[in-house]
């Protein structure tokens, strides 16, 4: 006997397994990016590949990143850091499907990642002292906590899974402070690290820290190419008269971070800023964005020539195919490689990151 389409949808729904939305039903967005409104409000937006809006959700407060559910239309939003609030967002409808809390003593940290069957959701948290956590939550069960573990190291802020799904990397920023200010309480000790765990145990499998020349800069966000090579974006927390590199990069065996700087003249622009990174998936080029000094960076991974881009406020960057398109804080959506590659939203100001969908 034939089903109907309607007919398999009431079944399903009678016995709790109504079909849930998948990334394709809602216009099969490329990225993913948080914004502000000109009436104060703030928004998570769905982007398609040329920058064109695929659906738009209303966030409690400012947003920073969000992490994308594989295959279901499910996206966790996060608030800025110290941050208040982590919702799972259904973005076919909009709807809050689940209201994150951290544990006392606890602060999501902007970021988080899934598991690469979608079941386990980590999100970086810091306690005491910035104390990196991730904190371990079952998606496939109403997103209970199930529990933490030790990100390695203090402050992280980015996680990402690796592309085998075995590992998590994280940017461990090396800044301690309390889970209700930003405000940094350690620079006189401060190392940031990058480290790597194992999804199935937690346990840290291998550490990578700055030089102590190059203890102050701060890990923020980071980007993984198709063979594993990572880049990082850098945050200088000493003499602002110094011109340290902000580009970290880790290739697939090495036993330490590779430092990257454009030219004296260029490295004095950035004001010592990298606010996101992206690395083209064949790991031939990196991207940094330099929100205070207008410009992206965009590094040739072989010879270690640095190309500019410039544009006022430009801070979220993600690779495409072949190329990279940004995010800036007047409202742009910029394909890097296209000419006149521009899309203007009016009124609307992104924020700092821009997330790309596996």
């Amino acid at each position: 006997m034939r089903t109907s389409r309607r007919g398999l949808l009431a079944a399903f729904a009678a016995v709790g397994l109504a079909p849930r939305a998948t990334w394709a039903d809602v216009g099969s967005p490329a990225y993913l990016a948080a914004a502000g409104l000109p009436d104060g409000r703030f928004v998570l937006l769905g982007l398609g590949e040329d920058g064109a809006e695929r659906f738009r959700i209303d966030l409690p407060a400012r947003g920073h990143a969000a992490a994308a559910r594989p295959r279901l239309a499910e996206a966790v939003a996060f608030g800025r850091r110290p941050g208040r609030y982590a919702l799972v967002l259904d973005c076919a409808d909009g709807r809050v499907v689940a209201e994150l809390s951290a544990p006392a003593g606890r602060a999501f940290q902007g970021h988080g990642a899934f598991s690469r069957d979608g079941a386990t959701l980590f999100t970086t948290e810091t306690a005491e002292e910035g104390r990196g956590l991730l904190g371990v939550w079952d998606a496939a069960s109403g997103y209970a906590r199930i529990g933490e573990v030790s990100s390695g190291g203090i402050g992280p802020h980015e996680i990402l899974l690796t592309r085998d799904g075995a590992r998590l990397a994280v940017a461990n920023g090396g800044i301690a402070t309390d889970t209700d200010v930003r405000s940094p309480l350690n620079l006189a000790t401060m190392h940031a690290n990058l480290s790597y765990l194992d999804v199935a145990t937690g346990r840290v499998l291998e550490t990578l820290e700055t030089p102590d020349e190059l203890r102050l800069n701060s890990i923020r966000h980071i980007a993984i190419a198709r063979d594993g090579t990572l880049a990082a974006a850098l945050q200088w927390e000493g003499d602002e008269l110094m011109n340290p590199p902000l580009l970290a990069v880790h290739r697939p065996g090495a036993a330490a971070l590779e430092f990257l700087s454009a030219a004296p003249e260029t490295q004095r622009r950035t004001r010592n800023y990298a606010g996101s990174a992206a690395i083209s998936d064949d790991a031939r080029q990196a991207a940094i964005t330099c929100p205070r000094g207008g410009m992206m960076l965009v590094f040739d991974l072989a010879t270690g020539a640095a190309t500019e881009l410039d544009s006022p406020d430009l801070c979220g960057v993600a690779a495409a195919q072949g190329r990279f398109v940004c995010t800036t804080g007047e409202g742009l959506f910029l394909d890097a490689a296209v000419a006149g590659g521009r899309r203007a939203f009016s009124g609307l100001a992104f924020d700092n990151h821009i997330v790309r969908l596996a």
